[in-house]
């Protein structure tokens, strides 16, 4: 029996306009977390961001924008590049962590589901194109993705859509240093049942959930200002334990997802990993080549962070979207490459994804 496998035919993404430059942060006030206000000048604060992060600039919706609208544009992009009738989508997996969240509001709306907006704004009508969303921290995406592959094995699917989508921009504590590294965005593939043997497709996939004890390391909490609205929470972490926490399990997970494929490490063209931290982001490929007594290739892995920011579940197929339109110097994306994708983020949750492009 030919290996059933959900193979990706579209993507498309959705890239706020409005542009954030570090400087724009530079008026404001920073508390740390026993309320007290930092003496060190903004100035410093930021270039010490810079050089961990490597982040310059990151994109923010408008004002008049919630992530749902950024969702439908990505989705229908996806669609268009993949040519399939949308009446027959199987599924519409979104992932997001806080829904639609309107300025100032900092409420976040999930009725209806994320999902259900995407598919009743693109007015796909079908009954049967399950309609549903899924919280998994910035991994979300990824896991749809793999949600969709268990779909399409189990015989349930034939045609997926799987968005990620997130406003972080709205949920940032305007108080907090770590406010810098968000940004908001979609991104959304089409997936397709592929039955060849050796065709494209998913070929394994390694994913873990470590709520105990790291829960906490990624959570809600009021303003690190005691004088700024208490009554709301914002999204909060902490940031040299989740360093370690990802050095140390992820690339354990990379590896286990490519000692299943079947394919060599030397194998694979592109690692696209969580756009989450630029330091992060390149010790934990470095580390994970080392698992194999190798040195990570030159060009190995694309980023696009310093730009765009991280937008969290957004920030894998954005950043393939990319490479696939040759926005990135000195990458490209070739159906039948070989490709990895990696993500971590609140939960405490890993995965990993090698697929044939």
């Amino acid at each position: 029996m030919a290996k059933v496998k959900a193979e990706i035919i579209g993507i498309g993404s959705y890239i706020p306009t409005k542009i954030v430059p570090n400087s724009h942060f530079l008026d404001w006030e920073f508390y740390d977390a026993n309320g007290q206000k930092f003496d060190t000048p903004n100035e410093t604060i930021i270039e010490k961001f810079k050089a961990i992060t490597g982040i310059e600039e990151r994109r923010w919706l408008e004002d008049d924008q919630v992530a749902s609208d950024m969702a439908v544009v990505a989705a229908q992009r996806a669609l268009d590049d993949s040519g399939i009738n949308p009446d027959d989508l199987d599924y519409i997996i979104a992932a997001t962590n806080f829904g639609d969240v309107e300025k100032g509001n900092y409420f976040s709306d999930f009725m209806p589901a994320v999902a259900s907006r995407i598919k009743n704004r693109l007015g796909l009508a079908n009954p049967k194109a399950i309609a549903f969303d899924v919280i998994f921290g910035c991994p979300g995406w990824l896991q749809a993705l793999i949600m969709s592959n268990q779909f399409m094995k189990a015989g349930d699917a034939k045609y997926a859509m799987v968005v990620g989508v997130e406003a972080l921009s709205r949920v940032v504590d305007p108080h907090d240093r770590d406010a810098m590294i968000f940004a908001d965005g979609a991104g959304a593939v089409i997936v397709k049942l592929n039955d060849d043997e050796n065709g494209n497709g998913i070929l394994s996939y390694k994913a873990v959930s470590h709520a105990h004890p790291q829960a906490g390391l990624l959570f809600n909490d009021k303003s690190f200002n005691p004088n700024h609205n208490q009554n709301a929470k914002y999204i909060r972490m902490l940031g040299h334990k989740i360093y370690e926490y990802a050095l140390n399990e992820v690339p354990a997970a990379m590896k286990a997802a490519m000692d299943e494929s079947g394919y060599h490490i030397d194998d694979l063209k592109k690692v696209f990993i969580h756009q989450a931290n630029e330091k992060m982001d390149e010790q934990i490929v470095r580390r994970f080549y080392r698992l194999y007594k190798k040195q990570a290739p030159e060009h190995i892995m694309p980023m696009n962070i310093n730009k765009l920011g991280n937008s969290s579940v957004a920030t894998i197929p954005t950043l393939m979207d990319m490479v696939r339109r040759g926005e990135l110097e000195n990458h490209d994306l070739q159906k039948g490459d070989l490709i990895m994708l990696a993500s971590v983020g609140a939960g405490m949750n890993i995965n990993a994804v090698v697929m044939k492009y």
